[in-house]
């Protein structure tokens, strides 16, 4: 696992990362498995400036940002192509700053003496031995939005950095200070279609190399990105067209491909054991993971994808995956909520019509969906929410047809014990209190929250692909650069229902980049099936993973009935909380995992293992 992590105060620190690489210039912090060439470091006398992972800045802007360092321009650092780590050192304060998306999530940890800071929270929590946080494991099921108890991470005594916020730490300590403001200055989507273009085509250049590149070949966004690649040379591009899925990925990857130079097309053909769920009896064959994710539920069709692309290039390289795309390009439809707070009652009106025509419902239903959440702030739904916690569990319904929410309870939530329920409320509202600068609009919160989201699950599959391919995952709509100038056009324009993904063909029409016929396309490909029959076929595996040894079920975060009746409606192909059931399953790998884990992740100064 990939990993950097520092001390920051006193001398009494006795302890450095296991088989760490000192960053140049700063003796107290280390990387552990990046590789060299991902590490640049600059100094002179009264600064420091390193970056870790995938920076598009050359050796000389990062010299000509030392005077940034020494100014305290935080947010300036966090402003070249790519996804990277900063680490700024300027007098007594060092600065930790992580990414937008949690691509390089920032913990901590402060006593007496000093400051530890990490990418991974597992060292950290591995410093002493500290325990999971059972009340934030509970809020990442219930709730799925990663900033929900802010500064708390899934290890007592080990402190998160929210997103949009760095870790400041002086002679006082550590303390987290935001850098990212709350919602951006709102800009016309045709205006901003130029700058979205920019960003991404110079977050697709800050990777590609002498290395072999690779793309997913399916979605709007994923093609976006195999274009841009294919601008810059060869690239293999692979579409998983497993039969089960019935969509048309495959025939616009042919007729792409046979129309973009430099563009290989490889289908991915699937086959019985690609779909969920698959090898979960055997859970050591999965990376151990820093928090539960996603493709824990999903490796089997990752593998089969990053199988074809070694197959296909003459050495581990780089692969583009379109991930995060519809956080950044659409926006749910609960921006009506916002509309109808605004009291642009007509917009509302607009957008309500077309919302209920493509899901076959009435204007009405929909307005009724929104107006709730219209008329409550963010602190006032955390209490609400802490109040029906409180309550009895809930029967099932879609979430689609549940009232929209700032923060919505998820099945998984009326699937706990009473008293985990309890617990949960309690640090909801003591959360609630807490709150500072929240965004006015229910939109601004959901999507940061959605790419956070996004950002730690691709981590998980970003380990399975350097783990067993050694190939490097780019997910270029997770780059600070790329977020910003997406979510700067308003929600109301990116996911206007009228159009689909807007967005991109603002930024690329008569560009060059992209064929007409992509742009024009309004339909996108789903796993739904692979799902479905994930959960028929894996119902035995599933029922024991969640059965009487469950380390869920031990902590009271899941009871047996509502997950047996869930699995057995999805054997019996009828609707269940999929979106539920995936959190779980991912959750549960990932206990079983620490309680089996055998990594080493501190030694002592001398060279004595210190801490596992």
């Amino acid at each position: 696992m990939r990993w950097s992590a520092g001390w920051h105060g006193g001398t009494g620190r006795d302890r450095r990362p296991a088989e760490g690489r000192a960053v140049p210039g700063l003796d107290t912090t280390w990387t552990s498995g990046w590789p060299p060439e991902r590490i640049r470091a600059v100094t002179d006398e009264q600064a420091t400036l390193a970056v870790i992972g995938e920076c598009g800045a050359d050796d000389a802007q990062l010299r000509n940002a030392l005077p940034v360092v020494r100014a305290r321009g935080w947010r300036l650092l966090t402003r070249w192509p790519g996804s990277y780590l900063v680490v700024a050192h300027g007098g007594s304060r060092l600065a930790v700053i992580g990414d937008l998306a949690g691509q390089h999530p920032v913990y901590y940890r402060t006593d007496g003496a000093g400051t530890w800071w990490a990418t991974s929270a597992s060292a950290l929590a591995a410093l002493d031995g500290a325990p999971v946080d059972v009340t934030a494991l509970a809020a990442h099921l219930a709730f799925g939005q990663p900033d929900v108890l802010a500064t708390r991470s899934l290890f007592r005594e080990v402190a998160r950095v929210p997103g949009g916020h760095l870790l400041l730490i002086g002679p006082d300590g550590g303390g987290v200070e935001r850098y990212e403001p709350v919602a951006y200055s709102p800009v016309a989507l045709r205006q901003q279609g130029p700058v979205v273009r920019a960003a991404l085509s110079e977050a697709v250049a800050a990777r590609i190399d002498s290395r072999p590149a690779s793309a997913d070949l399916a979605g709007l966004d994923s093609t976006t990105l195999a274009c841009l690649a294919a601008q810059r040379g060869p690239v293999t591009a692979v579409t998983f067209a497993d039969e089960r899925l019935r969509d048309d990925d495959l025939s616009f990857a042919t007729r792409t491909a046979a129309t973009v130079p430099n563009l290989t097309p490889h289908k991915v053909p699937g086959a019985p054991g690609t779909v969920y769920y698959s090898g979960l009896e055997n859970i050591s064959a999965l990376p151990v993971s820093d928090a539960p994710n996603a493709y824990a539920v999903t490796a089997s069709i990752k593998r089969a994808v990053l199988d074809t692309v070694t197959e296909h290039t003459t050495g581990p390289g780089v692969h583009f995956t379109g991930a995060a795309g519809d956080a950044v390009l659409s926006a749910p439809s609960s921006y009506i909520a916002d509309l109808l707070r605004e009291r642009r009652h007509r917009r509302a009106w607009q957008h309500a019509l077309v919302h209920a025509r493509l899901r076959h419902t009435s204007t009405f239903a929909v307005l009724s969906r929104a107006r709730p959440a219209s008329r409550i702030d963010l602190a006032g739904a955390w209490r609400h929410t802490a109040t029906a916690l409180r309550g009895s569990a809930r029967g099932w319904i879609p979430q689609a047809q549940r009232p929209m929410a700032w923060t919505p309870l998820l099945a998984s939530a009326d699937w706990m014990t009473h008293g985990a329920r309890l617990m949960l409320a309690a640090a909801l509202d003591e959360a609630a209190g807490a709150l500072t600068d929240a965004p006015a609009r229910l939109a601004e919160w959901t999507e940061r929250q959605d790419l956070a989201r996004v950002g730690a699950n691709t981590a998980g599959w970003r380990a399975l692909a350097l783990a067993e391919h050694g190939i490097e995952l780019a997910a270029p709509y997770l780059d600070n650069e790329v977020i910003r100038a997406c979510l700067a056009v308003g929600a109301d324009q990116r996911g206007a229902p009228a159009r689909y993904k807007p967005m991109l063909d603002a930024a690329f029409t008569g560009s060059g980049v992209l064929p007409g016929f992509i742009l024009a396309r309004t339909t996108k490909g789903g796993f739904n099936s692979l799902a479905y029959a994930g959960l028929r076929e894996n119902a035995p595996v599933l029922k024991d993973l969640l059965g009487p040894t469950s380390r869920l079920a031990a902590l009271g975060l899941v009871t047996e009935q509502p997950i047996a009746e869930a699995l057995s409606r999805a054997s019996a192909g009828q609707p269940t909380a999929q979106g539920a059931l995936h959190l779980v399953v991912a959750a549960e790998v990932w206990l079983r995992q620490l309680a089996s884990a055998s990594s080493t992740w501190w030694e002592t100064v001398s060279g004595h293992v210190a801490a596992t």
